[in-house]
């Protein structure tokens, strides 16, 4: 049900960032400006935040690999807060020390 209320998603920019993010491979994570850059608009982060904490199939859109500039995860809001991100970061075998997971190891290139 949820997976065909996102192919009714008309708007353009969320589901391309939608498809960006799901292109992130098991066991890495991106930035929120490199979410965008995929997407089509480097300048558009903070609408990968938005369209993210609205995300209509999480079980096939990995919102929790998207972490900031300085690799910490999301908020407490998110996710069922920061200990449930860092709880699937793990099982993807990524390490998060602090609510940070190192962009030099983990990040997609």
């Amino acid at each position: 049900m949820i997976a065909e209320s996102y192919d009714l998603i008309s708007d353009c920019p969320s589901k391309r960032i939608y498809e960006a993010v799901k292109k992130i491979p098991y066991g890495h994570v991106a930035t929120y400006s490199q979410v965008a850059e995929i997407a089509g608009d480097k300048n558009m982060a903070r609408a990968v935040g938005n369209a993210l904490h609205k995300n209509p199939d999480p079980d096939n859109i990995p919102c929790f690999r998207v972490v900031n500039a300085k690799g910490e995860l999301a908020g407490e809001f998110a996710f069922g807060g920061l200990g449930a991100q860092a709880k699937l970061l793990k099982a993807e075998g990524i390490t998060v020390i602090d609510g940070k997971v190192d962009l030099t190891k983990y990040q997609w290139k």
